[in-house]
Parts: C-alpha cells; sequence; structure tokens
C-alpha cells in the first residue's frame, strides 16, 4: 500500500492533494472519486424545481471564551460556543462559506447528513484542506430531516471549541410541542494548561510511540486485551486509561477531563432553559463530546425518546439515555412546575454536566446534584424500535464486511481488522448494494463508530443510525443501503482513537 497517501488521505497532514491512489492498491476497480459524475448525478436527483437556498457564514477564529467564570483560549467559530445554530428544511440548498482564521488548516464535516460526497469535510479525500486565510464554500442539498452538528475533520480540532448544530425541519411534522431547546454536551480541556494536541502527544510520548501507532509495530490486530494497562498514569491532572470505567460501557474514556459542560457552560454556572408548567418540550441532544459518552437525566422528569440520528422511533419513555460521541437524539418532556436540573453525567468518570430548567421561582440545584433518574434504567439504541417508515426496505444482502475494533494504550494505537488506517483495507461498495457491516469489538473501550454520508439499519429492532456504541467484547450487525457515491470515512467517534489509527474508507468502485 501506498503509505503516506493513506495518511494523508484522511488526515490533510501531508500536502492536502487529493489523491486516490491509496485506495486503488488493493482493487482493480476504478474507486469513485469525490468528483465524479455519479456524485455530480445524485446531487442534481436531490434537487428540486424552485429549491430553497440557506445561507450562512462560519469564521473559525482564535479567541478568549467564557465557560460561565471561566475564561479560556481556544478555537471556536465566531467567538461562540457552541458555534452558529443552522436551520435548513429538508430539500433545502445550504451554502456555509468557511473563512478560516485559524493559525492551520481546517475543514467542516456536517455530521450524519447524507450530502454529496466532495462537501464531506475530510481533508485529502473529499477536498483540500482549507488553509489559514482561504475560504471555502460548501454547498449541498440536506435531503434528510433530523439533528445533525458540524465539526473540522482535522486532527484533534473537535475538542477545542469547533462545533456547532444543524438542524433540518421536517416539513410534513405536526410539531405538537411547545418549545424547542437544543442540548449540546462536552468534555473540555482547551485553555485549561493544556490542548488537545498536548493531549495527544501526551499519549503517543507515554506509549513509546511518536508516531501515534500509525505504524506496523506494536501489538497488532489482538492489542485491545491490553487497554488500561497504563493504570491512570498522569498527565498533570488529566489522567489516562485504567482508572475510568463503566458498567454500561467498559472502559470509559481516554481522558479524565476537567469540566464537561452543557452549551458551553461548566456546572458551576449553568445555563438555564425556562417554560412554563405543562409545557410540552423538544429537546435535541448532541454529544460533541471528544472521548466521553453522557448519561443524562432531567430530574423529576420522564423523557420520550422521538428520535435517534434524525430517524424516528417508536416513541419510548425512558428516565435516562446513554449518548455516546456523535450520536442525537430528540426527546420530548411535559415540563413540572418548579426548579430542575438537567444533568449530563461523564459515565465512567468524575464530573458531570448541568443546565438548568426552570418554570417558575426557586433556588437552583447544586453543581453537582444527582438526580435518581440516573440511577434507574438507561436507555441506548438498542432499546429501542424504528417507526415503519424509518425502516430499510426488504433486501437481499450484495456484500458483507467485518471490521473488528481493537488497540490498546500501550503502545497508544487502535485499529480495524488489525490495521491503522495508512494500511487499512477500504471498503468496498457498489451503487445500489445492500451492504452488511459486522462490528465486532476486541477491546475493553467502547467505540462510538461513525459512517460518513449514510445511516444504517440495526439488526433487530431496525433504527436508522450513523453513529452507534460498540461496547467492549460484543457486536453489532447493521445493514446500509449503498445509495451516495464516493469515498466516506468510517471511524470511532472517539477523536483521539482515529487519530490513532481507527478508520477506514467505505469506497465505492466502478
Amino acid at each position: 500500500m501506498n503509505q503516506i497517501s493513506r495518511r494523508s488521505l484522511l488526515l490533510g497532514s501531508a500536502a492536502g492533494a487529493l489523491t486516490l491512489a491509496g485506495l486503488g492498491a488493493c482493487s482493480g476497480r476504478t474507486p469513485v472519486g469525490s468528483t465524479a459524475e455519479s456524485v455530480r448525478r445524485a446531487e442534481e436527483a436531490r434537487r428540486v424545481a424552485g429549491q430553497r437556498v440557506v445561507t450562512a457564514r462560519l469564521a473559525p477564529e482564535v479567541g478568549a471564551v467564557d465557560l460561565g467564570g471561566l475564561s479560556v483560549n481556544t478555537w471556536t467559530y465566531g467567538g461562540t460556543l457552541p458555534g452558529p445554530l443552522l436551520r435548513a428544511t429538508a430539500g433545502d440548498l445550504l451554502r456555509v462559506e468557511v473563512e478560516n482564521a485559524l493559525p492551520t488548516e481546517t475543514s467542516v464535516h456536517w455530521h450524519g447528513v447524507a450530502l454529496r460526497n466532495d462537501m464531506d469535510g475530510v481533508p485529502g479525500m473529499t477536498q483540500r484542506p482549507i488553509g489559514a486565510g482561504q475560504r471555502f464554500l460548501y454547498e449541498f442539498t440536506a435531503p434528510d430531516p433530523g439533528t445533525y452538528f458540524y465539526h473540522p475533520h482535522t486532527g484533534v480540532q473537535l475538542d477545542r471549541g469547533l462545533y456547532g448544530v444543524l438542524v433540518v425541519e421536517d416539513p410534513q411534522e405536526k410539531g405538537d410541542y411547545d418549545l424547542e431547546w437544543v442540548v449540546v454536551l462536552d468534555d473540555w480541556v482547551d485553555g485549561t494548561g493544556r490542548t488537545p494536541d498536548d493531549v495527544l502527544a501526551a499519549f503517543r510520548a507515554a506509549s513509546g510511540n511518536g508516531s501515534g501507532g500509525m505504524g506496523h509495530g506494536g501489538m497488532g490486530g489482538m492489542g485491545g486485551m491490553d487497554h488500561g494497562s497504563t493504570g491512570g498514569m498522569g498527565m498533570g491532572g488529566m489522567g489516562m486509561g485504567g482508572a475510568m470505567s463503566s458498567s454500561l460501557l467498559g472502559g470509559a474514556g481516554d481522558v479524565a477531563y476537567p469540566h464537561y459542560l452543557v452549551n458551553g457552560r461548566v456546572p458551576a454556572s449553568p445555563v438555564t432553559l425556562r417554560g412554563k408548567p405543562g409545557q410540552r418540550v423538544r429537546l435535541r441532544i448532541v454529544n460533541a463530546g471528544s472521548d466521553t459518552a453522557f448519561r443524562v437525566a432531567l430530574g423529576g422528569h420522564r423523557m420520550t425518546v422521538t428520535h435517534t440520528d434524525g430517524f424516528p422511533v417508536q416513541p419510548a419513555e425512558t428516565g435516562a439515555l446513554l449518548v455516546g460521541m456523535g450520536e442525537r437524539y430528540d426527546v420530548l418532556v411535559t415540563l413540572s412546575d418548579g426548579v430542575f436540573p438537567l444533568v449530563a453525567l461523564a459515565e465512567g468518570k468524575s464530573g458531570q454536566g448541568l443546565a438548568v430548567v426552570r418554570t417558575s421561582a426557586g433556588s437552583a440545584p447544586a453543581a453537582s446534584v444527582r438526580p435518581a433518574e440516573l440511577d434507574g434504567v438507561v436507555t441506548t439504541a438498542m432499546d429501542l424500535l424504528a417507526t415503519e417508515d424509518a425502516r430499510l426496505p426488504e433486501a437481499t444482502i450484495d456484500r458483507r464486511h467485518d471490521l473488528l475494533l481493537s488497540g490498546s494504550m500501550a503502545p497508544y494505537r487502535w485499529t480495524i481488522n488489525g490495521a491503522t488506517f495508512e494500511d487499512a483495507e477500504p471498503l468496498e461498495v457498489h451503487q445500489s448494494e445492500r451492504v452488511q457491516l459486522r462490528f465486532r469489538n476486541m477491546s475493553m473501550m467502547f467505540h462510538p463508530m461513525h459512517v460518513h454520508g449514510h445511516t444504517f439499519a440495526l439488526q433487530g429492532n431496525g433504527v436508522r443510525k450513523d453513529t452507534l456504541i460498540v461496547r467492549p467484547m460484543q457486536g453489532i450487525v447493521v445493514d446500509l443501503q449503498a445509495a451516495n457515491p464516493g469515498q466516506w470515512a468510517t471511524h470511532c467517534h472517539n477523536i483521539y482513537h482515529a487519530e490513532a489509527g481507527m478508520m477506514t474508507t467505505l469506497s465505492y468502485r466502478s
């Protein structure tokens, strides 16, 4: 394999030239590039006469942000955290200009959107990186309603303040609720004496793997059995490895963050969501974190789950939700009278995020409050059922791919099918095929696996998603309809695992 092109292909860390040389090395068929005629035709098919155009501007920049009495120097979109809330209606054409005021290159990935391949925002794979001082215009049709978010696909930039939410409305939806609140969860380190790049460098240095585990050495495909062997080695208060575990997830992450945020605020100074008793509220919950799953509950309330990753599910009542990195859930809540904590507990870690829901006078809850709902039944995507209209039509499986997930802390190396991205075999698919992906986690760490440009259906319940938690030593089978040509990143949405190699490509061939 062409190892230089394979690494630069996704990370954009070399010259940033678009190349498919690495992809073509394993097959006699030609990869469908991001600028192929079939990509253009697929986008044309999404567009209709009189299509509405939605315009926006994103300005990634360096500056100070107030997290609620704590000022940090970080990178944001226009100085706000989260970044600007973008809204469209399914079928609209989005035109978003990005003007890069950062000191380095960047990109914007539209997480969960089944958009045209050349607008997916993966440097080296679907576009050239946006250099410092440069501009780029993202232009694509948003085909499906749902709750999505946007973030860089460049290095570990996601673990700064570079993220925001895209809401795509359903013109057919009844909208039987009174209020809508977008709730964004995050784990935070930037500007507290370390940057995300410092964190990644410390992992690599502590494991004796200066290349970040991207080479041929290390423990190979079964190395995941050693996860946690570093035993929580110090990182100036950051923490690494074995001390963080969860009864729900096993190994719960690599980074013990100093702060956990809800809508950009620390628990000591939370945002307040105001309503009236009896109102029905739609919460759009987005986990924009990089290494942390959150257990979410609204004290004194039950939540009814209506959507996950944009697609509807049969209404399911619960007291708490487990939300992995990159996952989104929409829930309905009928507000009670009083002041209530909306808590995002950092699963398996020490700390939590907090917002306050207020419908009347009263004292705000303490930053450390723990609603009883957090200790009851916790719902995941596996507990839900798809609505009939969200299910994939029945079809014969044309192609199957196994994705064996493994890795270790020492060396810091995370793999799919025993290889880091530079050596990974692409997952070959062809237009119109029904493809089955069989994830098997052979590590002791959970992995939220994300497929770009597509949704998949979970076997057993039919739930449609684009990001899914795969627990340690367990397997999940999903089906995908290959209907969006191009080259699509497929990776763990723990950004540190992705940078350490847990990525491959869903590669359309012709």
